[in-house]
């Protein structure tokens, strides 16, 4: 890894380090805003990708880390959480929310909690990856560390 980290990728190595998450960050030589572009350059199924994907449920920012073999279900997520309409957030939004551009966006790092959502679908995996605060980085971690460093829920969001 790099001696200096972008200033969000410390953020996320210091949350990793402070919820004892056994992997680390590993920066990759070409950017990974694509589920696929990630399990492409880590040898792994597009399914073990938890993607972060910010939506803006009411007004208020909802985190849904989903298998990258799935695409979410807003009406059904919209239900989960009691929110009249759940959309696909602006990078205003979620960077506003995040301090994060799309592309990167880790499940922790932010500047105050986001409530979120976790694919039971990671559950299948024993390794899952998720964007650490940066298109170039992530990290390896578990469905079950992804529920505790984020005070997640496990949903069915497909």
């Amino acid at each position: 890894m790099p001696e200096k980290l972008h200033p969000n990728v410390a953020r996320v190595a210091e949350v990793l380090r402070s919820h004892d998450v056994e992997g680390d960050v590993v920066v990759l030589p070409e950017s990974v805003p694509t589920a696929v572009a990630a399990a492409a350059q880590l040898g792994c199924e597009v399914g073990a990708i938890a993607n972060s994907l910010i939506f803006d449920a009411d007004g208020a920012p909802l985190l849904v880390l989903t298998s990258g073999a799935h695409r979410v279900n807003t009406e059904l997520i919209a239900g989960l959480v009691g929110a009249a309409k759940v959309r696909r957030a602006t990078p205003e939004f979620v960077r506003e929310h995040t301090g994060q551009a799309i592309g990167g966006v880790a499940p922790v790092g932010h500047p105050a909690p986001v409530r979120t959502l976790v694919d039971t679908w990671l559950g299948k995996y024993d390794v899952v990856w998720a964007a650490a605060g940066h298109p170039h980085t992530v990290f390896s971690t578990s469905f079950d560390e992804l529920l505790k460093m984020t005070g997640g829920t496990a949903a069915e969001v497909e």
